[in-house]
C-alpha cells in the first residue's frame, strides 16, 4: 500500500508521547476491525483519521483528504509493558495542526471505543 505520508512535506516534525490507552486501543481496532482503518472523528467536522500500523493520518475531507497531522515512527521495539507509553514524531502539514491535536486523539479514542464495544 503506498504510504501517502511520500507526497505531502511536513511544515514541522515534534516528537510526541503517545499514552499506551491510546495506542494499545488502536492496535486492537486495526486487528479486530480493519487495517488500515478510516474514522470519522464526530466531534470535529470534516477531520478523519486513517489509521495503520506504520502511522495515524488526520485528514481534512471537506478539502480533498488534505493532510492535518500525522503520528508516526512510533517506538515500540523497546518496550517491556502494554502500559507503557509510546514515543513518537508528529508531522504537522496544516499550521493549525498543533491546535487541535488533543482533541484529535481525544476523538479517536472515543469513535474506536463505540466501535470495539460493538464488536
Amino acid at each position: 500500500m503506498p504510504n501517502p505520508l511520500d507526497d505531502h512535506l511536513a511544515s514541522h516534525t515534534l516528537r510526541k508521547v503517545i499514552a499506551a490507552e491510546n495506542y494499545n486501543r488502536v492496535r486492537l481496532a486495526l486487528m479486530r476491525i480493519s487495517n488500515p482503518l478510516r474514522l470519522e472523528l464526530t466531534s470535529m467536522k470534516c477531520l478523519d483519521i486513517i489509521l495503520t500500523d506504520q502511522y495515524w493520518l488526520c485528514i481534512d475531507s471537506c478539502m480533498g483528504d488534505l493532510p492535518i497531522m500525522a503520528w508516526t515512527a512510533f517506538e515500540v521495539s523497546g518496550r517491556s509493558a502494554l502500559n507503557a507509553s509510546i514515543a513518537c514524531e508528529l508531522r504537522l502539514y496544516h499550521f493549525h495542526g498543533g491546535l487541535v491535536m488533543g482533541e484529535v486523539i481525544e476523538g479517536m479514542g472515543k469513535v474506536l471505543q463505540r466501535q470495539l464495544d460493538n464488536l
